[in-house]
């Protein structure tokens, strides 16, 4: 076959094999036998082996093609992915659905389909080719996963346009699954494997999109369901039905049960049928998505912050299961918090099998008295770890003894705390069980941002014994890293590399890295623009640390608390031997707000909660979270919450996000405010 005819041979093979991948892993309805398909993918490969340069990217033998990466790019979506305000309550619904009719009027279409619990992504086609695919992140930018994405079988590479054209620029939003049996077959892999298994279908697909090697996630059997569009170049769609049917006809995947509905009974109809018929749909769901029809009116309606005023997330109930209680042993978690773990009976819940759930705190394990032995009630939220929820009573049954906290740390032997209901370990930086986390803490993107130093990585340093402490992390070097499971010369040189660039890190960032209880992003950066220097922060009595602005004297309590602890002490020493804090230059700022203390509450049209914050102290303001007597000023935006009744209630002048604005503009004497 000479190249003429190898280039057109090639393109009918690829159009085939596209044409039957839709009918078998979209439509559910193959029209060849697997043998035969097998046979056209074997003349591809052939082909394409034989003339190289005839391999496009959009070949169905590229799905996976990528090599193992060192990390994840962040890339900006082209349009926000953002959150769905949801709730369970038919209430909630009802404000929904009237908040929308008194803007629009009461002729109002809605499009109702099952909200699926899976991992959000973002797909980008570039003249009807897959370009990129990110997952939700922030919802602003996220983590590129192209390669990932494209082993999923259901995704087409390219999109169709027999039915309609492939426009040049489409962002899609979907969903990356993992049906129920398929879940199944994993977990039980793993286990024979002597590996953790998954907690459930969510977090095994999350996890093997965020598999640096892709073929690792084509060993996964994931699934994935289109169902809105972000962005569209040459292409006019008016309805989300037409949205649906657009996506359809371009050859993704789209869920068959959505629904036109005209009315809140509709709504609640669809929500009930749907639930009762929730455990025979194979995959897992939590809820129905309510999205406004026509796309001009979601326009009109617009978004909040946080999620668009145009759609809402009717949940279902949680689910409850019975069983009972093997055990009740305490367990350390990353900030030191020592939390009551019933070991029980497995039962299924949803389709995953639950043997441990959580009793929250000491408190809450007397006031429900939950003792080894009880029969118990279990409840598994979302991705939520399953709680107990209550104890059902045996008259006949002989109960064991009432459970109480040890008094020494179970990792470290530490004397444990009391902070509220919750029992914590104060040796923060030399505890075994709260290393693995405080590693991946330290190296996160709002820390330290060290490339690399994510879950896995710190869990394998903390188990091979390689890190004890967060100094031995300076103390790494490529032969170290060289030889452990998913390690390459190139990505172990890249660790220690990343870690070195570290030394010499932002105060705020620093103090952030931390894990200082009660010190997030936030607060970290307001004591290194108030003292200056790690040495001034980690000597300020309570009395300097309530002088700074955020700051009561419970938080202070806390932050004193972490330095003077002695392990904390003597781990800080090592970690300083390796890492020089720059100072920070203290903040001083002025403004025609000086003095002024602002709360918020609900959200504001024309900024986010963080920007509105930032131009108060910009202007020499400081905002605080709760209400007191010494509030200046409430702004109260869309949806307020019991703030404002508190504000009222004091005597606090309250602020709509319009006379807000009029007070950044003139200060405390200008611009008309509210009551």
């Amino acid at each position: 076959m000479d190249r003429d005819e190898a280039t057109e041979r090639i393109e009918e093979l690829r159009e085939q094999i596209r044409y039957h991948d839709h009918r078998y892993y979209v439509l559910d309805s193959p029209e060849i036998a697997d043998s035969a398909y097998d046979e056209l993918y074997r003349e591809l490969r052939e082909l394409e082996a034989e003339f190289p340069d005839l391999v496009t990217s959009s070949s169905p033998t590229q799905r996976v093609s990528g090599a193992v990466r060192e990390g994840f790019a962040t890339v900006e979506h082209l349009a926000p992915m953002l959150s769905l305000d949801s709730h369970e309550k038919r209430e909630a619904l009802e404000r929904f659905d009237r908040r929308v009719r008194d803007a629009l009027g009461e002729e109002v279409e809605y499009v109702v389909d099952p909200k699926l619990d899976g991992a959000s992504v973002e797909l980008v086609y570039e003249d009807g080719e897959l370009s990129r695919a990110s997952t939700r992140g922030d919802g602003e930018r996220g983590e590129e996963i192209t390669e990932n994405v494209r082993t999923i079988a259901a995704l087409p590479l390219r999109l169709r346009d027999d039915e309609r054209s492939a426009p040049e620029l489409l962002a899609v939003r979907g969903e990356v699954i993992m049906h129920a049996d398929a879940f199944e077959q994993l977990n039980e892999r793993l286990l024979a494997e002597g590996r953790e298994p998954f907690a459930n279908p969510r977090n095994a697909s999350a996890g093997a999109l965020r598999q640096l090697d892709p073929s690792k996630t084509a060993e996964r059997p994931l699934d994935l369901f289109a169902y809105d569009v972000l962005h569209v170049e040459g292409a006019e769609l008016e309805t989300q039905w037409e949205v649906l049917e657009a996506l359809r006809a371009w050859g993704l995947k789209v869920n068959d049960l959505p629904s036109r509905v005209s009315g809140l009974e509709e709504i609640v109809d669809y929500h009930e049928a749907l639930r009762e018929r929730r455990d025979d749909l194979g995959y897992e769901i939590d809820g129905v998505v309510v999205k406004v029809d026509d796309l001009a009116a979601r326009n009109e309606l617009g978004e909040t912050s946080h999620h668009p005023r145009w759609a809402f997330a009717y949940k279902f109930p949680a689910r409850k299961e019975i069983t009972r209680v093997l055990d009740i042993v305490p367990s350390v978690g990353r900030t030191g918090v020592v939390t009551p773990i019933a070991l029980m009976l497995p039962v299924e819940i949803g389709g995953v099998t639950v043997s441990r759930a959580t009793l929250h705190n000491r408190e809450e394990v007397a006031r429900k008295d939950i003792r080894e032995g009880d029969r118990v009630r279990v409840q598994r939220a979302g991705d939520v770890i399953p709680q107990v929820v209550e104890r059902l009573e045996e008259p006949e049954r002989e109960r064991g003894e009432p459970f109480r906290m040890p008094d020494e740390c179970p990792s470290c032997g530490a004397e444990l705390i009391e902070r509220g209901p919750f029992t914590v370990c104060p040796n923060a930086l030399e505890c075994p069980a709260q290393l693995a986390g405080r590693i991946v803490h330290y190296g996160s993107r709002h820390a330290l941002d060290i490339e690399g130093l994510g879950e896995e990585t710190a869990k394998l340093l903390v188990e091979e014994g390689l890190v004890e402490q967060l100094a031995d992390l300076y103390a790494l070097e490529r032969d170290d890293l060289v030889e452990l499971p998913g390690f390459a010369e190139k990505s172990a040189a890249g660790l220690v590399e990343a870690i070195d660039a570290s030394r010499e890190p932002d105060l705020a960032r620093f103090l952030h890295a931390l894990g200082i209880p009660e010190v997030g992003a936030t607060v970290a950066r307001t004591l290194a623009g108030h003292f200056g220097s790690f040495s001034t922060v980690a000597a300020a009595s309570d009395e300097a640390l309530q002088e700074v602005d955020g700051i009561g004297p419970r938080m202070a309590e806390q932050i004193r608390l972490f330095f003077d602890n002695e392990g904390n002490r003597e781990a800080l020493e090592a970690l300083l031997d390796e890492v020089e804090p720059l100072e920070s230059e203290r903040r001083t700022t002025s403004g025609p707000l000086e003095g002024l203390k602002f709360v918020f509450t609900g959200g504001l049209d024309s900024m986010t909660r963080d920007e509105a914050k930032q131009r108060v102290e910009a202007a020499g303001g400081r905002v605080v979270s709760s209400v007191s007597g010494a509030t200046d000023y409430l702004v109260a935006g869309e949806e307020p919450g019991s703030k404002l009744d508190k504000a009222r209630e004091l005597g606090v002048e309250v602020l709509e996000e319009s006379g807000f604005l009029d007070l950044l503009e003139s200060g405390p004497t200008g611009g008309d405010q509210d009551e």
